[in-house]
């Protein structure tokens, strides 16, 4: 049950969140904006303005901003919150009321837990969404521009080709798609002019390509060698061929990150069906999504004991040993999700494993 106590430090705490958020996102979004404005303004013209470009690349981009930072928010918050009741001596009062600092922390603690539930929302139903969007360059932001696949690979093992996808029209231009067994060796091509998609069922990812003058290329006979240029091929027609890859997918795979636009389920039904190297990448991804929660909480811990504490010091030195842990926190743990893509588990769990001794020997040290 909340006491008058938690209500305060609750209400001090989603004040400074709301700041924090406005004052991060907005930043980041200057930043890069003040780098590739250029890019947004070189489809200006008097009939196309760059304003909604803007508003539609940075407004799918917020959410995306807010799970790379949402860690450093909350930690942001709670300590502005804490610094605050400091430096005005409410620690004091509160200790002379016989509460211990424990349990100001363990408020703290749970509205951490509540942000983190705020990021899973985030990352599990919200960036999976909108990936096909995050996916776009500065100077598409709203995803009119055609472009080329190359060898795109379908969940089945297969190789989709084409010369040209409108992601208006949703629609593919001269499509090729080179059928493989488990061994990745050539089973048939299937061809064709242009190629439509129908979902399964509304804003489904599985649906059928509907073939113009579609055709395929297989051998006569079912054996089990791999194809070679003397085997007899018959040609029929094909008018449809079903595929996990939608519109939507198709954007989404131009990102050079796409993987960790996936939901955790998606990333888990993909895991087996890819080749080698999306494998290793995918089961990285997987450990990255289930350990960034607890590193976000991890980081929230280190920084408590240098604001909760009633021993008389300088905030201001307090709040730069708290930069400089915390912030060692963070880059370490950017470097290890950066160069840690060989698919091993150790990258991703390395910041919990340096700096949770870390955290349980300055909780040690709170004198409540």
């Amino acid at each position: 049950m909340l006491t008058t106590l938690d209500r305060y430090i609750l209400r001090g705490l989603i004040v400074n969140y709301l700041i924090a958020i406005g004052v991060m996102i907005s930043l980041y979004i200057v930043l890069d904006m003040f780098v590739n404005l250029d890019e947004f303004t070189e489809n200006a013209t008097e009939d196309h303005s760059v304003i909604p470009d803007i508003i539609s690349y940075y407004g799918n981009r917020i959410f995306q901003y807010f799970a790379q930072l949402s860690g450093v928010i909350t930690l942001f918050a709670s300590m502005m919150t804490l610094s605050r009741m400091r430096r005005i001596n409410e620690m004091t009062a509160i200790l002379a009321g016989g509460v211990s600092l424990y349990r100001v922390a363990a408020t703290v603690l749970g509205f951490g837990l509540a942000t983190t539930t705020m990021w899973y929302i985030d990352s599990e139903y919200i960036i999976p969404s909108i990936a096909h969007k995050l996916a776009r360059d500065h100077d598409d932001a709203q995803g009119l521009k055609t472009f080329t696949l190359r060898f795109l690979l379908d969940s089945d093992g297969s190789l989709v080709s084409a010369h040209r996808y409108d992601p208006k029209s949703q629609e593919i231009e001269r499509l090729l798609i080179i059928k493989r067994d488990k061994e990745g060796r050539l089973n048939n091509v299937i061809q064709a002019d242009r190629a439509t998609w129908i979902p399964d069922k509304p804003g489904s990812q599985r649906g059928v390509w509907k073939l113009e003058r579609g055709f395929e290329i297989a051998r006569i006979g079912d054996t089990d060698i791999a194809f070679n240029p003397g085997d007899d091929i018959e040609r029929r027609i094909v008018d449809q061929v079903a595929s996990d890859l939608s519109p939507q997918a198709i954007e989404m795979r131009q990102s050079a990150g796409w993987i960790n636009f996936l939901s955790s389920s998606r990333l888990e039904e993909l895991g087996e069906r890819l080749d080698p190297a999306s494998q290793g990448r995918i089961r990285h991804a997987k450990h990255v999504r289930f350990t960034t929660p607890i590193v976000n909480l991890l980081m929230l811990v280190l920084g408590l004991p240098f604001v909760l504490t009633r021993v008389p010091a300088n905030v201001l030195g307090s709040v730069l040993k708290l930069l400089l842990v915390c912030g060692s926190c963070f880059l370490f743990t950017f470097v290890s999700h950066t160069f840690g893509k060989n698919g091993t588990p150790l990258p991703a769990w390395m910041p919990i494993m340096v700096f949770t001794p870390i955290a349980v020997f300055l909780l040690d040290r709170i004198k409540s």
